[in-house]
């Protein structure tokens, strides 16, 4: 058994060095061709909560969660203020970009770049933030199921 814990443990690092490395080919781009992005906290979140939330939904009896219950009740909980700090992420994004524009970050770019990288920000910030989003209720679902099948059934 503790071997068991030792391999899933490796596992979840290897899982969250994946994680970095794809939050910073994100982000790599943004940093290349603006000095300052403001929202860069609510997209390394978006990022971090799609990819992790979607590997626990789809993976969760081969993770160290898989028989605590306590913790599962507890991430399900969680998940509800989540839910809602992301999509007032996105809407804050969203709002931002309608109200402003992208010419306060993106003004000193030449015209095609400039167009370019705000195409991507768009795109990728609304792509990881709604998928985030839709992860963080699936995943409470998930959970919801795990901790049923868990004292019905003494499966995940």
């Amino acid at each position: 058994m503790n071997k068991r814990l030792l391999l899933l443990g490796a596992l979840e690092l290897l899982w969250w060095l994946i994680t970095a490395g794809i939050v910073l080919a994100v982000l790599s781009p943004i940093h290349k061709a603006m000095y300052v992005w403001m929202f860069q906290t609510d997209n390394i979140l978006f990022v971090v909560c799609l990819i992790t939330l979607t590997r626990y939904i789809f993976l969760l009896p081969h993770t160290l969660i898989a028989k605590q219950q306590v913790l599962k009740i507890a991430l399900m909980l969680a998940m509800f203020p989540l839910v809602f700090h992301l999509v007032d992420a996105l809407h804050n994004f969203m709002v931002s970009i309608e109200n402003y524009t992208f010419d306060p970050m993106t003004g000193h770019l030449p015209a095609a770049e400039k167009r370019a990288i705000e195409s991507y920000l768009w795109v990728e910030m609304l792509f990881f933030g709604a998928g985030s989003i839709i992860a963080g209720a699936v995943f409470a679902f998930r959970l919801l199921i795990s901790v049923w099948r868990t004292r019905n059934y003494d499966t995940v």
